[in-house]
């Protein structure tokens, strides 16, 4: 058995590059940036760890990070590694980028056009559905009025066979 699966939260470095292919999927590439806060053990600093990461987000995703992600919104990512290597001027290099699987917007979005998909995420199992409800919150019932017990008196005896 085994697992690919990766989970970030941080904060996308600059506009997502969007491109549009010719059978018409388009593909966005998001930078995002996740932090580490340590303690220095020898000096007692606070440091600061940036690692960055490059995410590939197809089809509704890259629909969706070209319409409401820009540079500084703060994403959550969930989706598996991947490996690619090309070869440029004789030299093999190799990437290593996130496949997003999903992708959910936090915070709130500053400015911008159009409005951030509910709750700020994207369910693909709802794509092309248009715009759902808001769920309503249950009802809540009528509190009761606080009712005290009567006392119970022991006797000392009781029915229990041991």
């Amino acid at each position: 058995m085994s697992l690919n699966k990766v989970l970030l939260i941080g904060n996308v470095g600059k506009d997502p590059e969007v491109r549009h292919l010719e059978g018409g999927a388009a593909v966005a590439t998001i930078t995002v940036a996740t932090n580490e806060r340590y303690k220095d053990r020898t000096s007692g600093e606070v440091r600061e760890n940036t690692e960055w990461h490059t995410v590939v987000a197809w089809r509704q995703l890259a629909d969706l990070a070209e319409n409401y992600i820009r540079k500084g919104t703060q994403i959550y990512v969930e989706g598996s590694l991947r490996t690619r290597n090309y070869e440029a001027n004789g030299v093999k290099r190799y990437v290593t980028e996130i496949l997003a699987d999903s992708i959910q917007l936090l915070g709130r979005r500053e400015g911008g056009q159009g409005q951030m998909p509910q709750g700020g995420a994207y369910d693909p199992a709802n794509a092309g559905r248009g715009p759902q409800p808001a769920p309503q919150p249950a009802p809540r019932p009528a509190p009761q009025p606080a009712v005290t017990p009567d006392p119970i008196e022991d006797d000392g005896s009781d029915d229990l066979p041991f």
